[in-house]
């Protein structure tokens, strides 16, 4: 969604190559219906996992998935009592990483505008190995029924965890995913309507004031819910203060510190120094507060500031896109007034210091999430998130520190961490079989042979076959 305050007029409404495979499974390996994965038992044998909390590989390990969970994950020769129709894949030099989850995806806006609906795109997500996607702001009924979709077709879909509208004043900036709060005494009222929708996360978004934010927060709390921001009026500080457990957009950070109103001169957000009293007093109160911010690099680059930058705007990962939304995005960035920011060079080093600033949150120690924003315009869904995490590593995050934003950090935001974010026995068997290693390499991430989602084994090239192609 164009979460950064744009007032248009809104209606509501290297590619990764598919590996062959290299091991004498190449001709038992299918798709194996939900039907079929209830009893299913799948053994990837002697893999290199990685393990997202101590963010290093694990020995040769086996993985016994039984329907839609890890049973096991023990040493190669600890394995017995396998059934005889068990689906046996060699992992010898492979490595296994946990199903990728994309912390800021909308399922409903933007593809709208397109005339398309969510369920098109969902192969897009699982052929890249992302098994779960965040909404953070769709219009409700309908992202509730992408969800269902979702979680009826594993086989060609990412669970999908949906999020309350946009809570936002009056009027609303975004008419057809936002909802207009003013006065906090509505807020209990209005979660327990949500509470109804089985949402798991909670989004404030640029127009609401801090009583009202506050309120938002506190309730959600009290109902065990993940609240977050993309923030505008609500000062970032206060809003930590007050307690939000996260922030959308590195801009919700980089505006507090350097508030775009106060800065008239073209190029000189790029020049800013970061080391400034008011950024370290942020920085200082996100590390206290433990609360996580998700940078989003992915669509500040494509979308907002670089869009008309020809490897951006020609990457393979956009071809993989059905032909509606590829032809909607020229006419969507026009409606948004994308490229922002003036000169190009002006842009390039504005988008720099972005990326400086994702660098010292990690390293002063506030959590990274990683999202993308798609299906905003260049933010091909799925296949961005490995754009992300390649933007992430060149901001100073190791290659394992991006992988955990993607895995353990993102299924904890969702509430998640018991099922989510690790290759671990009881947890659900989302989970990808790399060709190459991505702590050498984060590039190796798109080097996906497998896709494990819910037990369903499925090869990339045939989920992208599910993707419309116009």
């Amino acid at each position: 969604m164009t979460d950064y305050g744009l007032k248009s007029e809104r209606r509501f409404a290297g590619i990764m190559t598919a590996t062959r495979w290299l091991s004498l499974i190449a001709m038992q390996l299918f798709v194996i219906t939900s039907e079929a994965a209830e009893d299913r038992v799948v053994v990837i044998e002697h893999v290199r996992i990685f393990d997202p909390e101590s963010e290093q590989l694990l020995p040769e390990r086996n993985i016994i998935i039984r329907g839609d969970r890890i049973e096991s994950v023990s040493e190669p020769d600890a394995v017995t009592n396998l059934p005889d129709d068990a689906l046996h894949i060699n992992g010898e030099g492979k490595f296994a990483l946990p199903g990728l989850i994309d912390a800021h995806v909308h399922v409903v806006h933007v593809l709208d505008f397109a005339h398309m609906t969510g369920d098109e795109v969902l192969p897009l997500y699982l052929a890249a190995g992302v098994t779960s996607v965040r909404s953070t702001g769709d219009e409700i009924v309908a992202a509730t029924l992408v969800s269902h979709f979702a979680e009826a077709h594993p086989e060609s879909s990412p669970r999908v965890f949906t999020c309350t509208p946009l809570l936002d004043a009056d009027p609303v900036i975004h008419r057809d995913v936002g909802r207009a709060v003013t006065d906090p005494a509505e807020v209990p009222a209005m979660f327990e309507e949500f509470s109804r929708w089985d949402v798991s996360t909670v989004k404030i978004y640029a127009g609401t004031s801090r009583p009202v934010g506050k309120a938002i927060i506190d309730e959600g709390h009290r109902r065990g819910m993940f609240v977050t921001g993309h923030l505008g009026n609500y000062a970032a500080q206060d809003a930590v203060i007050d307690g939000i457990d996260g922030l959308e957009h590195i801009w919700s950070v980089f505006n507090y510190s350097f508030p775009p109103d106060t800065i008239t001169e073209p190029g000189y957000r790029g020049r800013l120094n970061l080391e400034n009293p008011v950024c370290e007093s942020l920085i200082v109160e996100l590390v206290k507060h433990k609360t996580y911010v998700d940078p989003t690099l992915a669509v500040f680059r494509n979308m907002i500031l670089l869009p008309d930058v020809p490897e951006i705007r020609d990457h393979p990962d956009n071809m993989l896109v059905p032909r509606r939304l590829r032809d909607f995005w020229p006419v969507y960035l026009q409606r948004t007034g994308c490229p922002q920011g003036g000169m190009l060079e002006h842009r390039q080093q504005e988008f720099a210091k972005y990326q400086e600033l994702t660098g010292k949150l990690h390293r002063a120690g506030v959590p990274i999430l990683a999202g993308t924003d798609s299906p905003e315009p260049n933010v091909a869904p799925g296949f961005s998130l490995h754009q992300e995490l390649e933007m992430l590593v060149e901001s100073g995050l190791p290659p394992s520190a991006s992988l955990r934003a993607a895995t353990l950090n993102n299924a904890t935001v969702l509430g998640q961490s018991d099922h989510l974010g690790s290759i671990s026995p009881g947890k659900f068997a989302d989970l990808i079989l790399l060709s190459a290693n991505p702590l050498e390499d984060i590039r190796n991430t798109r080097k996906i042979e497998i896709v494990v989602r819910s037990g369903v084994v499925s090869q990339p090239n045939e989920v992208l076959k599910k993707v419309p192609v116009n």
